[in-house]
């Protein structure tokens, strides 16, 4: 019987993605027992209003134009067919039903582990899954449960404080902030002139 390929996932809106995104990313499929790790791009909520996230289609472009040169860093779009509200669980049930020869992990930050327990159906997540909990800068006590418990892997991802807030904030402020983004990423932004409002 062949090994199921190990894949983390990482959420999020990338709105828009940034080379803090890609660091983390590549770093977890490169020095960790991942084989790849698939960016999930979380959906617009069409109860909230949100004037400065993205459509869909627009986030999935913009990573995919990222990923291009990394061959284990894949994108994901599986939360947009998906019944709203939708969570964390139902996603990864969705993706093993579809994805019979692959095993999925968590990608979270470890200020997310701390509330963790909040997190809808957590005990059933943390029995089945793995959680690749990656360091932030501010560091709490997690649940004594947490720390070694056997599907936690704890990993020294670089410490990343770029955000997708101060880059649209940049955009808006009419700032260079060219060095934070791939290239095609920048360009896409400023041809359909994102985030200036």
């Amino acid at each position: 019987m062949s090994k199921k390929k190990n894949i983390g996932l990482y959420f999020g809106t990338f709105n828009p993605i940034h080379i803090g995104h890609l660091i983390i990313a590549n770093h977890l499929a490169e020095f960790t027992d991942l084989d790849e790790v698939w960016l999930v791009i979380t959906p617009h909520n069409p109860f909230k209003k949100s004037s400065n996230l993205l459509a869909d289609y627009h986030r999935y472009q913009m990573v995919e134009m990222a990923l291009g040169p990394y061959d284990n860093i894949k994108p994901s779009k599986v939360e947009f067919d998906l019944p709203r509200p939708n969570y964390t669980s139902k996603t990864l049930v969705k993706l093993e039903e579809d994805h019979k020869k692959s095993s999925f992990n968590l990608i979270i930050g470890e200020d997310n582990l701390i509330n963790f327990k909040k997190w809808k159906n957590y005990d059933f997540i943390l029995k089945n899954y793995g959680l690749y909990v990656c360091p932030r800068v501010s560091r709490s006590d997690f649940p004594e449960e947490f720390k070694n418990h056997r599907n936690i892997h704890w990993t020294k991802t670089p410490i990343m404080e770029i955000s997708s807030t101060y880059i649209r904030y940049c955009v808006k402020e009419d700032k260079n902030y060219k060095p934070l983004l791939p290239k095609e990423v920048w360009n896409y932004i400023d041809e359909m002139n994102f985030y200036k409002k």
